[in-house]
């Protein structure tokens, strides 16, 4: 059992790691699916219930200006970063249109009406280890086109220009626009058992759904002040923007879009942890990470040929953005 968790454990950490070898370069304008004609009475009555759900999220953010990256030096008490690694400098003004993000991260059940009124094969992994993750209410672990497709689909049913947030909306949503706060909650700071979760919840998360990690229930804990839920954890959530660690020194001032190619994406949020984690290392605001848009095909092929493979991207979500 002990080997086991480990390597659980260490399968699921391959799926936020940076894959260098990766030559994946997702395609920007992949093919739309688009909804089945004839549904069933009980499919449109799933279809309007999610597309409720979605316009109900969807929070409105004005626009401005703010300084987006690390703002420790400038900031801190000691004048120190917050952030250890380099990519999330220089500091840079930012300026963005007005627009609309999802309060919370998309779920399995989502994705499940999505793909069934679509004629798509359901997303995730259903070995017998891993299915049991797949939890209805937790957020849906997919690759980043799955995200982006779903998006602009819900923008399609709703007549709404969606798509996925760029990380420059992202950060400026997770700091109350664009505010000089730490961690996206409902006060600024982390509060083990009352904003964030505890280690000890976590355990009790996993023997209740006799599960060997962090799993990412969503909305257990109260939203930030502009209202979003789990900015600070339960599942990175991915970005428009490939990955640049210098994009910062040379993003344009006005709605920055990211770069135009690259091999990376990038995701916000974090993976399922507790308090301290967080604090430590990957809850921050401003911090960004890079991984593979689909999953390195290298170490999903070594995987499966282990006896342990894991879902390389069920830690990695989605929060819809819709823009003018």
């Amino acid at each position: 059992m002990i080997k086991q968790n480990l390597v659980i454990i260490l399968c699921s950490s391959l799926s936020v790691t940076a894959c260098a070898k990766s030559t994946s370069n997702a395609n920007q304008q992949a093919f739309l699916p688009t909804t089945k004609e004839n549904l069933s009475p009980e499919q449109q009555k799933q279809l309007q219930q999610l597309l409720d759900k979605t316009k109900k999220n969807l929070i409105f953010v004005k626009g401005g200006s703010y300084m987006m990256g690390d703002f420790g030096p400038e900031h801190s008490i000691d004048k120190l970063p917050y952030d250890g690694k380099g990519d999330s400098k220089p500091l840079h003004k930012v300026t963005l249109d007005d627009f609309h993000l999802s309060a919370t991260k998309a779920t399995y059940a989502d994705f499940d009406i999505y793909t069934d009124v679509t004629g798509q094969k359901a997303i995730g992994d259903f070995n017998d280890r891993i299915k049991k993750y797949r939890i209805p209410t937790s957020a849906a672990g997919i690759n980043w086109q799955q995200a982006r497709n779903y998006c602009q689909w819900l923008g399609t049913q709703l007549n709404l220009k969606m798509d996925l947030p760029t990380e420059a909306q992202w950060e400026y949503a997770a700091r109350n626009r664009g505010q000089y706060i730490l961690y996206a909650t409902d006060n600024g700071k982390i509060d083990n058992g009352r904003n964030v979760w505890s280690f000890e919840q976590r355990q009790q998360a996993q023997e209740k759904f006799k599960v060997y990690k962090d799993i990412s229930l969503l909305q257990q804990f109260p939203p930030t002040p502009l209202g979003f839920y789990d900015m600070i954890t339960d599942n990175y959530e991915w970005m428009l923007d490939w990955y640049d660690p210098e994009y910062y020194s040379k993003s344009p001032e006005k709605n920055p879009q990211g770069p135009k190619t690259g091999t990376l994406k990038v995701v916000r949020s974090s993976a399922p942890s507790d308090g301290q984690p967080l604090k430590t290392f990957t809850g921050k605001t401003m911090s960004r990470h890079a991984i593979d848009p689909v999953a390195d095909p290298e170490l999903v092929k070594e995987s499966k040929n282990q006896k342990y493979y894991f879902d390389f991207n069920l830690n990695n979500s989605v929060r819809c953005a819709a823009n003018p």
